[in-house]
């Protein structure tokens, strides 16, 4: 289970196994979307709440894109740099274009949220409910 904690949003995403895959097989769109605001807070309420659990989901999506490059880079990675070397790593070259062309975490964020993919709470508003 993954939590992100912050003042006023916690987004979680369980099932650990779920977070790597879905940055790989989503039907996120690859350029930016216009949306409609007033529909994508409708569950909130809130615009700056909404914002906030697209932010912090795109945080960890990012930072695990990020995790599995470098972990991929580094199983081709040679101890000696030349400039020669420099040039002839195509496996280099050809992982990072893959995911150069993979939706931005942003998008896959928003993407996540609208089709309900997420759990999240406030825990300021949970205290004041008690």
């Amino acid at each position: 289970m993954t939590t992100q904690t912050n003042k006023s949003v916690t987004v979680i995403k369980s099932d650990n196994q779920q977070i790597i895959m879905d940055y790989r097989k989503t039907n996120a769109p690859l350029t930016t979307v216009t949306r409609d605001m007033i529909k994508l807070t409708e569950e909130l309420g809130n615009v700056y709440e909404t914002l906030m659990v697209i932010a912090k989901r795109s945080n960890q999506i990012s930072a695990k894109m990020k995790l599995d490059l470098e972990q991929k880079l580094q199983a081709f990675a040679s101890i000696n740099d030349s400039l020669e070397e420099v040039f002839e790593n195509r496996e280099q070259i050809e992982i990072s274009r893959y995911y150069e062309k993979l939706p931005k975490p942003t998008l896959i964020a928003a993407q996540e949220f609208e089709d309900g993919k997420l759990f999240y709470k406030n825990p300021v508003k949970d205290k004041n409910n008690f």
